[in-house]
């Protein structure tokens, strides 16, 4: 099973944004050492506690300081940009590093609402243009616009040898269709409350073979903490779940709280129930455990690849939890 990594580049509490941005780099770099595919990094504006608002300017500083692991953003949010910018610029970044750049599409505003009219003003009517633009895009990577189109005598240079190879991200039948449609790989966000491995198989069903993929591909992003035991990764897991709680009354600007304020932090009744249900879509527990449960849920969605999110407090549990996966997996 190929294993992959999807990074939100998250704050900790007692850390500044640079700490956490500095750290998405060595976790690239770590991951790339095990021998982890790819390495993607979220898009996220005015977002509590999530500091990688340009995945590009991290992919160019992670990408002149790894070798071989796959970069990608996970995702550019393109309701936000036009299309001949987003190519321009994943080109250039698939000639300066050929051959290891993906570029994952999301359709979500990734941030406030305010956030969203300071981006791209009408976001709403963004998202309702939004395949004309997802096409735009893909005939800008491909070169194929037709010879009667305005934009045919236009291109996104730099030209690399190998584009930018194109994933949507999603969780819905919208996003599967997108994928499908265009001929791109489909990245199913299992960890964002994605439930139905029929949205899947509907990709699959209507595939359109392009001239970069012949076949659909299937990513299934899932949450996971591994550690030594089980009752040390529902420790780790702690300090993510209750920041979770924390972010959605507005409390949780400071980053993921370590165990003890994790601990400390007092939930209401309602919350204990959102945690559980919280828990449901996380995979935590001992290296056998995780492999066994991740093996399950590949199988359950008919994936092609697993890329692991892993929020923790410490960096080092992060990294080690990275560890005993790729071990266990027998990387």
């Amino acid at each position: 099973m190929k294993l992959s990594i999807l990074d939100q580049s998250p704050l900790s509490s007692g850390k500044t944004p640079k700490d956490a941005l500095e750290a998405s780099l060595r976790l690239a770099q770590y991951g790339e050492g095990l021998g982890y595919k790819r390495y993607w990094i979220a898009e996220h504006h005015d977002f509590t506690g999530l500091t990688s608002s340009a995945p590009e300017v991290m992919l160019g500083y992670i990408g002149g300081k790894t070798k071989t692991i796959r970069l990608g953003a996970g995702a550019v949010l393109l309701p936000h940009y036009k299309p001949f910018k987003v190519a321009e610029t994943f080109n250039l970044l698939s000639t300066l590093f050929p051959d290891r750049i993906d570029l994952g599409i999301g359709r979500s505003p990734g941030g406030s609402a305010e956030a969203s009219i300071a981006l791209s003003g009408n976001f709403l009517e963004n998202v309702r243009q939004l395949p004309d633009i997802y096409n735009d895009l893909l005939h800008f990577i491909r070169g194929d616009f037709p010879e009667n189109h305005m934009f045919s005598t236009i291109q996104p240079a730099p030209l690399p040898p190998v584009p930018p190879d194109v994933f949507v991200l999603g969780t819905s039948r919208k996003s599967a269709k997108m994928a499908a449609e265009g001929g791109t790989g489909y990245v199913f966000g299992q960890f964002m409350g994605g439930t139905d491995p029929e949205i899947i198989q509907s990709y699959k069903d209507a595939f359109h073979a392009s001239g970069h993929k012949s076949k659909p591909e299937v990513l299934l992003a899932a949450a996971v903490i591994c550690a030594e035991t089980r009752e040390e990764a529902e420790k780790i897991a702690l300090s993510n779940q209750v920041w979770q709680m924390m972010l959605a009354k507005g409390e949780g600007r400071k980053g993921v709280p370590s165990f003890e304020e994790a601990e400390a932090y007092v939930l209401t009744q309602e919350e204990k129930e959102q945690l559980e249900k919280m828990k449901t879509l996380q995979i935590i527990g001992s290296p056998p455990d995780v492999k066994a449960k991740l093996e399950k849920l590949a199988l359950d969605y008919d994936a092609d690849e697993l890329m692991i999110i892993t929020i923790t407090h410490k960096e080092a549990d992060k990294l080690h939890s990275y560890k005993l996966i790729a071990h266990e997996f027998g990387y």
